[in-house]
């Protein structure tokens, strides 16, 4: 199978997941379970199916923050909400955002419930996988729901998780930091590199030191755009990440995933559209 089918896959049904981390319901059930300081939100949310891993293992598993912001956010995030309780308010957080942003008559559908099964046997391919995608093995000892829907979102979740083990995989073997991962897709003209660096939390001196690096090795040009060695680097983690990822993909074959993309092309376009994630 050729694995940019998998990346495709991905791509097409990764707004289903990805709007849980901007949508007001997220942070509005993660107060409700007890999280009162919002910069947990995102952290303590994803991580919390980990058990209630420390900022260390949180840094270690979604690697290219700032760790300063990390050990900041979970300071204390143990002693004042039960990780039970935050689990449960993400997935009320991504029902009740998927519900406004799709409306009913999507939520009840045929489609729905077919994208739904296919996107849940491609993800519990993966769980016999599970060597060295700890993200991904957190999220996969959850129970499944039951509302299609949810069951879609959660499977989504599942692969996104089992794709980004691969990718941290993948950029520690390249010999590539977090923040010159980030240095480096901004060195594409992708996404501007001051968003990525403030997304992330990386203070001037950190985020100027890690791009004088990858200039004194070759990778980024000192205009800060990708040289044509750090093209080569980049491209070769980019592929590795997909042929780390086919495996779940590779279950429902290249006539399923082209169905899965069919079906939940409308989903994505409709979470785009009504603001769930940023433009």
């Amino acid at each position: 199978m050729d694995p940019v089918i998998a990346r495709k896959t991905w791509r097409t049904l990764e707004p289903i997941h990805g709007m849980i981390y901007f949508v007001p319901e997220g942070p509005e059930h993660y107060r409700n379970a007890g999280l009162p300081d919002p910069r947990s939100a995102y952290f303590a949310p994803r991580s919390a199916p980990l058990g209630e891993p420390s900022a260390e293992l949180v840094i270690a598993t979604f690697y290219n923050f700032n760790p300063v912001t990390v050990r900041a956010a979970m300071n204390e995030v143990w002693q004042t909400v039960r990780r039970e309780e935050l689990i449960d308010a993400r997935f009320m957080a991504a029902d009740a955002a998927l519900r406004r942003l799709l409306g009913d008559e999507a939520i009840m559908s045929d489609a729905m419930v077919e994208a739904a099964e296919l996107a849940r046997t491609a993800a519990l391919a993966a769980v016999d996988h599970l060597h060295g995608r700890p993200l991904f093995a957190g999220h996969a000892s959850l129970p499944w729901p039951t509302d299609p829907h949810l069951v879609l979102w959660h499977a989504q979740t599942l692969l996104r998780e089992f794709r980004g083990d691969g990718h941290i995989s993948a950029l520690v073997a390249d010999g590539v930091s977090g923040i010159e991962a980030l240095l480096m897709h901004g060195g594409t003209g992708a996404i501007a590199a001051g968003v990525l660096q403030r997304t992330r939390s990386w203070d001037d001196a950190s985020w100027t030191a890690a791009s004088d690096g990858l200039i004194d090795r070759g990778l980024l040009d000192p205009d800060g755009t990708l040289s044509e060695l750090g093209a080569e680097r980049r491209q070769w983690v980019e592929d590795r990440t997909d042929e780390l990822s086919l495996v779940p993909y590779e279950t429902i074959g290249e006539g399923g995933c082209a169905r899965l993309r069919e079906l939940c092309r409308p989903f994505s376009r409709a979470i785009v559209e009504g603001g769930g994630l940023p433009v």
